[in-house]
């Protein structure tokens, strides 16, 4: 073959490959900012509209794709006619700044999340069930001398992060009225639940804070370092974690998403599901709901700490 033309073909098919990859770019509904791997398979979905479930990092992100995961999966399977997709964020900071940048259609926050989604454009339309789950916990080595608030004066405590409502701010309320301040304590927020958990655990915190999934979960994956662990204390319950849906949500689409999450307990199929949060079920909800919420929210500004925007 002529060697020009060799060389035409060859710019030819670099073009035509080029212009493949702009044309795949411009299709959908435009890039999403931070983009993660999510669950799904993109070729099949390329025809659906397409919408992102955020859920809050209750567990380091592989594991919430794995407990989460297979939720998404039912409501695709029910809803066949558009592809939901799960995503996950390193840490509260990087999933607060997607929930309140409105880059979730869905989304699973936490109560304190939850209130200030609602003043960024969502809605409330369900929440976790198992109300009594939700409480902050304290963690501490089993050869630990601590037994009162006053010994950790002056100790260093870790928790996941200062917006973890259940896992951070009930438990410094609970510091607080028992004569701990913020100020007294040295408070590491260390971006999991798991690392609270750790820190104990090695020795680099006196005490960690969390709440009662995610140590049921590290108890089960951790067997072994979580015998060296225990639980000294518990704050009271408050609300459990939200379901809101961004205000141009479709209604009609929404009702049939919760329709399958209120559902979920009522099969032995939907009840496996659950119990891989652990859950015992989803409820509905509205924006009033989280009133209580709203009101501790206050009462912590005002007499633990002020919180960060």
């Amino acid at each position: 073959m002529c060697p020009i033309r060799t060389r035409f073909l060859a710019w030819r098919g670099l073009i035509i490959a080029l212009c493949a990859g702009v044309l795949l770019q411009s299709c959908g509904n435009g890039e999403k900012a931070d983009y993660q791997p999510q669950f799904g398979n993109p070729p099949a979905t390329l025809q659906k509209k397409e919408y992102l479930f955020g859920v809050h990092p209750l567990h380091n992100p592989k594991r919430l794709l794995e407990t989460y995961g297979p939720i998404v999966d039912r409501l695709n399977a029910r809803i066949p006619e558009v592809h939901f997709s799960l995503e996950a964020s390193r840490n509260y900071e990087e999933y607060e700044k997607k929930l309140y940048a409105r880059h979730f259609d869905l989304a699973l926050p936490n109560p304190y999340q939850t209130v200030n989604a609602v003043q960024h454009g969502y809605r409330v339309f369900g929440k976790m069930g198992d109300d009594g789950m939700f409480r902050g916990v304290f963690i501490v080595r089993r050869d630990s001398r601590i037994r009162s608030t006053a010994d950790l004066r002056g100790k260093a405590i870790s928790f996941p992060a200062k917006t973890a409502l259940a896992a951070t701010m009930m438990p410094q309320q609970f510091l607080h009225e028992r004569g701990l301040p913020v100020s007294g304590y040295e408070a590491r927020y260390v971006g999991s639940q798991e690392s609270s958990i750790m820190n104990v655990y090695l020795g680099d915190t006196a005490a960690g804070a969390t709440w009662p999934p995610p140590w049921i979960a590290f108890k089960k994956d951790h067997h072994d370092i979580a015998e060296q662990l225990k639980i000294l204390w518990m704050t009271e319950p408050l609300l459990n974690n939200g379901l809101v849906a961004r205000d141009d949500f479709p209604p009609e689409l929404l009702k049939k998403v919760a329709d399958i999450l209120f559902t979920l307990h009522d099969s032995t199929e939907g009840r496996d599901l659950l119990a891989r949060l652990p859950l015992s079920r989803f409820e509905a909800a509205n924006d009033a709901t989280y009133q209580p919420v709203s009101d501790f929210i206050g009462h912590f500004t005002r007499t633990v700490r002020p919180l960060d925007e």
